[in-house]
């Protein structure tokens, strides 16, 4: 599926929603509700806008502050001094291939400069230890496809992860690309529809209490269903593909028949969205676990949320997935001259 053909798709279901939503029906209860602050002329709690997650908070709590769900206001700032010496993708200490994988350079990267503002040394708050609970083997495989980001061999396509592929990087609205983390929501009665600025990702959310599709009916972004908790929107998303056996440069994110996620969404204020998922997959974690981070459109540095979107076209510009190939070709062809020298 092309970039344009999406976009044509995108656009397409916006004007079928913007038409409904100027058509649709007011009834009392919904007269009634557009007297609180946040909600949409039907009445639903309004989530509308563009947001960004950008922050410089881990998802697990690293090790050194085991026991520390927040950190004391004199150690922020050297918390995020060293986060951003650590995550500076113009260090030049290393090799080449050390200065190669680290990809883009520091200017192209938005990962925020700051942590969340309760300052939490992590995402996950449930587990209370701030890590995910992982099953030993699902651990294991973790460790080695990290390991393994952009070591190779790379005999061909399927050698490389998902997000290289420009197909997805696993489940959005969760913050660990470093760029690109910036949300579209729209909505319509009876619809929300979330369009993610990486790799042009969006999902449609019928609230009408529909049934999921059958479970043959496998999905990259799985199959979402929401309903309204008071102004919380619930999003359950079932039926993930079975994509667990390809490369993912993090394998909790995989699309899996086993996923079950559970979004929760709430306006906090005019700049801030409450956001929480919840993982259940008992075939790769021991329990449940739960990360909270707050969505804005006050991005710290720069405006980011103003305007609009513009496309991803990874697909049409994803000439490194070209190069990584014939590099490795190039590399067989002087380690093949070299055998044919020695051998003389």
């Amino acid at each position: 599926m092309t970039s344009r053909f999406v976009a044509s798709l995108v656009m397409s279901v916006i004007v079928v929603m913007v038409t409904t939503t100027l058509l649709a029906p007011t009834d009392v209860a919904a007269q009634n509700r557009t007297s609180v602050k946040f909600h949409t002329p039907w009445g639903d709690p309004d989530l509308q806008g563009i947001w960004t997650n950008a922050t410089i908070t881990p998802l697990e709590r690293p090790t050194e502050l085991a026991g520390q769900k927040f950190l004391r206001d004199e150690d922020v700032d050297e918390f995020e001094r060293q986060a951003l010496k650590l995550s500076n993708a113009d260090r030049r200490d290393g090799n080449a291939e050390a200065d190669v994988r680290r990809a883009y350079n520091q200017f192209w990267y938005d990962r925020g400069t700051k942590l969340i503002a309760d300052k939490r040394t992590a995402l996950i708050v449930d587990p209370p230890d701030g890590r995910i609970p992982w099953k030993p083997e699902a651990q294991k495989e973790y460790t080695r496809s990290a390991a393994s980001y952009g070591v190779g061999p790379f005999n061909s396509w399927e050698d490389l992860d998902t997000g290289e592929r420009c197909l997805t990087d696993g489940i959005s609205m969760v913050p660990l690309q470093g760029y690109n983390m910036n949300y579209h929501i729209l909505q319509a009665p009876g619809y929300v529809v979330i369009l993610h600025e990486m790799f042009h990702e969006f999902r449609i959310v019928p609230l009408d209490g529909r049934p999921h599709v059958k479970e043959e009916i496998g999905q990259w972004l799985g199959d979402a269903r929401g309903h309204w908790e008071g102004d919380t929107l619930v999003i359950n998303t079932r039926n993930f593909a079975d994509k667990g056996h390809y490369r993912w440069i993090t394998t909790w994110r995989a699309a899996r028949p086993t996923l079950h996620l559970v979004e929760r969404l709430t306006r906090v204020d005019s700049e801030t969205i409450d956001y929480q998922f919840t993982m259940h997959d008992p075939t790769m974690f021991q329990k449940s676990w739960t990360a909270a981070i707050p969505m804005s459109t006050n991005h710290e540095s720069r405006g980011v949320t103003d305007g609009q979107l513009f496309e991803y076209a990874c697909h049409e510009g994803n000439y490194g997935l070209v190069n990584i190939l014939r590099a490795a070709r190039a590399e067989e062809n002087v380690a093949e001259e070299a055998t044919k020298i020695d051998e003389r």
